[in-house]
């Protein structure tokens, strides 16, 4: 899935959020975990990622399909709640996500461990060799002094 694809899932989900109510068409209030609820009769509204939570809450561990099936959320949304981390695949399922660099198998989010420190140390030494800082952990730093140019 490309990053232009996943854009359009996130606009997809915050497009589907609810903004009134069915019932009584009155104002809905975000109380937390995709639950809204509306300020005149109470009625509780879940947005896509609320269903999944209350389907996964009722209904304990299932498999995205099964998920998508009974609460219509399409697999796509439920694949976009996994890599954003909202959601995680228990320990020793037989279903798993996989990192989008190197492939393994990996619970949520984007990248295993591995790929997301080697990932992390190349931003870190892109950010110091662009700003000409030295890493915190550089002697240089260690030192204490301040360095002048044209020092007389």
């Amino acid at each position: 899935m490309t990053e232009k694809d996943k854009k359009v899932l996130e606009n997809v989900f915050l497009a589907n959020r609810p903004v009134a109510c069915k019932i009584c068409n009155g104002k809905l209030f975000y109380i937390g975990s995709g639950k809204y609820k509306c300020a005149s009769c109470e009625t509780e509204v879940y947005d896509d990622f609320g269903k999944v939570k209350e389907f996964l809450e009722l209904n304990g561990p299932s498999p995205a399909l099964l998920i998508a099936e009974k609460t219509g959320v399409s697999l796509d949304i439920i694949d976009l709640f996994l890599r954003k981390g909202r959601l995680e695949i228990i320990e020793n399922s037989k279903y798993y996500i996989t990192c989008e660099k190197c492939g393994c198998a990996i619970r949520y989010g984007r990248f295993c461990p591995h790929c997301a420190r080697e990932l992390l140390g190349g931003i870190q030494a892109l950010f110091h060799e662009d700003t000409g800082e030295c890493p915190k952990s550089s002697p240089k730093l260690k030192e204490g002094k301040m360095h002048f140019l044209h020092k007389k």
